[in-house]
Order: C-alpha cells, then structure tokens, then sequence
C-alpha cells in the first residue's frame, strides 16, 4: 500500500504541477486588449425642387395671358401678338447640387408663324430652345433660383418681299379658321450633379 500511496501523491503533485504551469504560462503570454466602440453616422443631404412655387406639377401656362389688347379677345393670340411666359427652377432647400433640363412635349396645333426666343436665341419650333433651357444650380452657389423668361410672337406680316407677305397673310388666316387652341406640355427634370471624389 505505501507504494500505492505514494504513486496517488505522485501523480497529485503531477497534476498540481501542470496546473500550476499553465496559470504561469497564461500570464506570461498575456497581452492588453481595448475594445472602443463607436457609431457610424451621415447626414443625408436634403433634396428640394420646385418649379414655379410648385413640387410636383406645374401650372398651365396661358401664353395670351400676358397680352392685353382692346381689339383682340382677352387671352387670346392673334397675328400682331406677343408675351413671355416664366419657368422658376428653385433648388433653395437643396443641400445637393441640380442639373435641371426643361423639355416640351406633345406640341400641338400651332400656328406656323409663330416664334419663340429666349436670350437672343430665336426659333420657330419651340424644342429648338430645349438646348438653352438646362444648366446646373451647384450646392454652395449664392444664386439658388433661376428664372428663364421665354418670349413668344406672332409677327403681324412675316416676309421680306410682297410675295412673302400675302403667302404668310395666307397661313396665318388658315391658322385662324382652323386651330382653336395651340397646346405643349413643359416638362422640367432635375437630377442631383454626381459628386466629385
């Protein structure tokens, strides 16, 4: 038995070692660890667009409106007329900047002297505008609105010579007897300038 008793204490203080090799072992490879947490935050930037005082549609746009004459019907156009009509881009609220595009649409029953211009550009087909009518409002400019004043005619004698004359006299008479209301959707996109990096 004493051999038996001696191997139980043998193998106690065996395993005591071990144990006490591994707590001396732990400490000796111990390394300070800290832990920082944090949250990732991001404003959005805000998005505001409006056109003519309106978000999301705009009014219809009377082109006689602006036209008073006491020989001629109150808002209506007529060889001898014209007027502007206004298109406000407002990006005020926008903290992104805007390319913005204005486009007409659907155009119908015009009235074939009829001319447009806008800052000096004068066309007879109002999409021919188009071009002059987009830009960009960047985010820090000081100017956040822009106003684009498109100006209509309708010449009362077109033509240079007496022929010239009597054929525009003509059209414009058919055009008279034929359209009741010359119509054209104005659409104005606007997109946020991809930013710069």
């Amino acid at each position: 038995m004493k051999k038996s008793k001696k191997r139980i204490i043998l193998l106690l203080l065996l395993v005591l070692l071990l144990i006490l090799m591994v707590l001396i072992g732990r400490g000796s490879y111990s390394k300070y660890i800290t832990q920082v947490e944090g949250k990732g935050v991001m404003d959005v930037a805000k998005w505001a667009f409006l056109v003519n005082g309106k978000t999301a549609s705009t009014t219809n746009l009377n082109l006689a409106q602006n036209y008073k004459n006491t020989t001629l019907k109150e808002n209506h156009m007529a060889p001898g007329t014209k007027g502007f009509f206004t298109i406000v881009v407002d990006a005020t609220g926008s903290e992104v900047g805007m390319d913005y595009h204005v486009a007409f649409l659907n155009e119908k029953n015009k009235p074939q002297n009829l001319q447009f211009q806008y800052e000096g550009h004068v066309v007879s087909n109002i999409k021919d505008l188009e071009p002059f009518l987009t830009g960009v409002i960047e985010q820090n400019s000081n100017e956040k609105i822009k106003t684009m004043e498109v100006e209509w005619n309708w010449p009362y004698e077109t033509g240079k010579t007496e022929e010239e004359k009597k054929a525009n006299n003509a059209k414009d008479t058919q055009d008279a007897k034929t359209i009741e209301q010359y119509a054209f959707d104005i659409c104005i996109t606007a997109e946020q300038v991809a930013p710069e990096i």
